[in-house]
């Protein structure tokens, strides 16, 4: 197959990815990190179904979101907003916490 043709695939298939028509198909939730906490403290997803997690940190500091559960960790600068796309979950409860923050900034994600 021609160079030139495995390029324009490659850059379609790039553009529809990242269209905003298929970019909302994807569940969005949303959680801010503010003064050494998560909120909302529960988040209730669809089981079995992929979504984003937009993480918002209001400070002060930097903030971590971590699950050893779910096998994710993302640390966020004070003012930034990051996600994390999660693959299908099974129904149940899986917690996470802020590392900066582990005494207080704790929370779960609940999958129905």
């Amino acid at each position: 197959m021609p160079l030139l043709k495995i390029c324009r695939i490659t850059l379609f298939t790039l553009l529809f990815a990242l269209s905003p028509a298929h970019a909302q198909e994807m569940p969005t939730y949303n959680l801010t990190a503010k003064a050494g906490r998560f909120i909302p403290e529960t988040i209730e997803v669809a089981a079995n179904t992929k979504f984003r997690l937009l993480i918002k940190n209001e400070g002060p500091g930097p903030e971590e979101f971590e699950s050893l559960e779910l096998r994710k960790e993302k640390v966020i600068a004070e003012g930034a907003t990051s996600f994390l796309i999660f693959q299908p979950l099974k129904p149940g409860s899986y917690p996470f916490f802020g590392e900066f923050h582990a005494d207080t900034a704790k929370g779960r994600i609940i999958a129905k």
